[in-house]
């Protein structure tokens, strides 16, 4: 039998533990970016950039808010990336570019159309992946008897 406090104490460790994994998941992501753009050139290192860019914005919305659900952290990442890329049609990124690598990074200084196309291919991707630790996490929560709900108290 599960006590109310045992209950409490998960229910609260919960986005503890999911705002801890999505801050892993961040710096894996950077770090796949990295790893990437030192191992591929061209379109390749670009277009898989601009996919992780978005999976890493996926990974921030859910640190900052660990029960939002996969489809609207994927839908806020990537109409972040797309208002980023638009914003590249007026001069501020490029500006801001050329006096800082982190400008560089974050707002990048040139519109690009098949960007959009990839920063929805990394929606879809941290969209997949959200969902699939959720259902695990649930599956898990549901065999262990401590799922949400009302149970024996």
């Amino acid at each position: 039998m599960t006590r109310i406090s045992e209950t409490r104490g998960t229910a609260a460790a919960d986005p503890l533990r999911t705002r801890l994994a999505a801050a892993c998941a961040a710096a894996a992501t950077v770090g796949a970016g990295l790893g990437l753009r030192a191992v591929a050139a061209g379109d390749v290192a670009k277009y898989g950039g601009d996919a992780l860019y978005t999976v890493l914005l996926l990974t921030l919305v859910v640190a900052l808010a660990p029960r939002v659900t996969p489809l609207t952290a994927a839908g806020g990442a990537l109409a972040v990336s797309w208002a980023v890329e638009f914003l590249q049609l007026s001069s501020v990124p490029a500006d801001l570019s050329r006096r800082s690598a982190v400008a560089r990074l974050v707002l990048g200084s040139t519109f690009n159309p098949p960007d959009l196309l990839w920063y929805a291919v990394g929606a879809v991707a941290g969209w997949s992946v959200h969902t699939a630790l959720r259902a695990a996490r649930a599956g898990r929560a549901g065999r262990a008897g401590g799922g949400p709900g009302p149970g024996p108290g």
